[in-house]
């Protein structure tokens, strides 16, 4: 089992970038395989990005801007962020799913229920 813990939100205008981290003691990217939602009252909970290893994948709005990526060596993973739009802004969490070989990643990996261990989120302000 593993607790994520989000980091590097902040209020930042638009255009500008923002780096999320998400860190848990165990969390190796062998084992498991990573998610990052966001949640507003507008649009409530939706998928951002997810990541198992080496593959990546992004919900549409995303991909020319966020970026998923890990260091293994600090068992971290990150939410790369830029040209941000007031509609970015949101609470950001990140999720971890144990990988097993049952379970199709690439085809669930914004499926919410495919998460079992979430974090408490880090506040994305985009604003002028």
């Amino acid at each position: 089992q593993v607790q994520p813990v989000e980091s590097g939100g902040g209020s930042v205008q638009p255009g500008g970038s923002l780096r999320l981290s998400c860190a848990a003691e165990g969390l190796t990217f062998d084992r498991y395989a990573i998610g990052w939602f966001r949640q507003s009252p507008e649009k409530g909970r939706e998928a951002v990005a997810g990541f198992t290893r080496g593959s990546t994948h992004y919900a549409q709005p995303f991909k020319d801007r966020f970026t998923i990526f890990v260091v293994n060596a600090n068992n971290t993973a990150y939410l790369e962020m830029t040209n941000l739009k007031p509609d970015d802004t949101a609470m950001y969490y990140c999720a971890a799913h144990r990988r097993t070989a049952a379970y199709n990643f690439a085809l669930g990996w914004d499926r919410e229920e495919a998460y079992p261990y979430w974090g408490q989120g880090t506040q994305v302000t985009v604003s002028s």
